[in-house]
């Protein structure tokens, strides 16, 4: 059965450049919301999430007919003797939620956070919110924030120094971040592609995103901007249509740089067990599954490839692609179900 899974100028969808993992003023980022967005739109993006630490504010009011505001906010989950952490990104669904959950009136202020607290919202009938760095506590959390209409994100693991048994402990999530750019620059490893296939594996059916977690600094040579952003293909600009392709996992993330944009996905189709790719020239196009029956399109002669055609064998219960392109930027699908996608629709 044919589904498209992607598309870019084609029945009347369109790719959005976005980065959904950001700090600004409001807690301990350099650039003001304001300066972010132009920033940002400066590098072609057409959205960015703005996840200060501890504090939900809303920017609606930067949201225009070329830029979306799309509003949110990260958690810390810390252990006791700070060894590990845990963090977690809220995306609002909705524009007009503006009610912080796990909300606590006087613990977990970052920075700047003290003096934005009056603009925060939350239930005064609600008790603090305790954080405990426990597979039950941050589980609560992620439940807490899907129910209350938030796209959930887990961030950076291998900054966070969790491991398999601290990240298979989690559920619920939407997504989890294959690269933080940022905690990249910092010296850490952070492409996650082994992580999302041991969470896939484990039965956890989640998206995966590329991120900025940017604070920009303001050094030169140190600009953790525009090295790790996600593509959403969506009917419009709008909120809610970012947000309803989000949901859907109408998106694939990428990573780039200053001046260069990384492998763009122009198509993805499933049908009769194969899935077929047109990317922009890569130098290769790897199929990753679950199980052992990956493949790999590429040119021996080391020149590129645009296109690529693989049958999904045997037992695979998920797979995802990567492009790397030759400036070694690399574009990274969500993973599919097959059981998902041979229903009928």
């Amino acid at each position: 059965m044919k589904k498209i899974l992607l598309q870019n100028n084609e029945n009347g969808f369109k790719y959005y450049k976005a980065n959904l993992h950001c700090h600004s003023t409001m807690s301990d980022g350099k650039k003001t919301p304001e300066e972010i967005k132009r920033y940002y739109i400066n590098r072609g993006y057409s959205a960015v999430a703005y996840t200060d630490h501890d504090v939900f504010i809303t920017h609606n009011d930067l949201t225009d007919d070329s830029f979306v505001a799309l509003n949110g906010f990260e958690f810390e989950i810390v252990m006791d003797n700070n060894k590990r952490t845990c963090h977690l990104c809220y995306v609002a669904l909705d524009k007009n939620n503006k009610k912080s959950v796990c909300y606590h009136r006087t613990k977990y202020l970052v920075n700047h956070n003290e003096q934005n607290r009056h603009l925060l919202t939350f239930d005064e009938n609600e008790p603090d919110y305790e954080r405990v760095y426990s597979p039950e506590c941050i589980n609560d959390m992620i439940e807490k924030g899907r129910q209350n209409g938030f796209f959930v994100t887990y961030n950076h693991p291998t900054w966070s120094q969790e491991d398999y048994p601290q990240y298979m402990s989690y559920n619920g999530m939407n997504a989890m971040e294959m690269v933080n750019y940022g905690c990249v620059l910092e010296g850490y490893d952070e492409y996650n592609g082994r992580v999302y296939n041991d969470m896939l594996s484990g039965g956890k059916r989640i998206y995966c995103v590329a991120t900025d977690d940017n604070h920009n600094c303001g050094k030169e040579e140190y600009d953790d901007s525009f090295g790790g952003y996600v593509m959403i293909s969506a009917r419009e600009l709008s909120y809610e249509a970012l947000t309803e392709s989000m949901l859907c996992g109408r998106f694939y993330s990428a990573t780039g740089s200053r001046t260069e944009d990384g492998p763009i996905v122009e198509y993805l189709e499933y049908d009769d067990k194969k899935v077929y790719i047109k990317t922009s020239p890569v130098k290769e196009i790897n199929l990753i599954c679950g199980s052992r029956t990956n493949m790999s399109k590429r040119d021996t002669l080391g020149g590129t490839v645009e296109f690529a055609e693989f049958p999904i064998r045997g037992n695979t219960e998920w797979f995802r692609i990567e492009c790397i392109d030759e400036n070694g930027h690399k574009a990274y699908t969500n993973a599919y179900f097959t059981d998902e996608l041979e229903k009928e629709i």
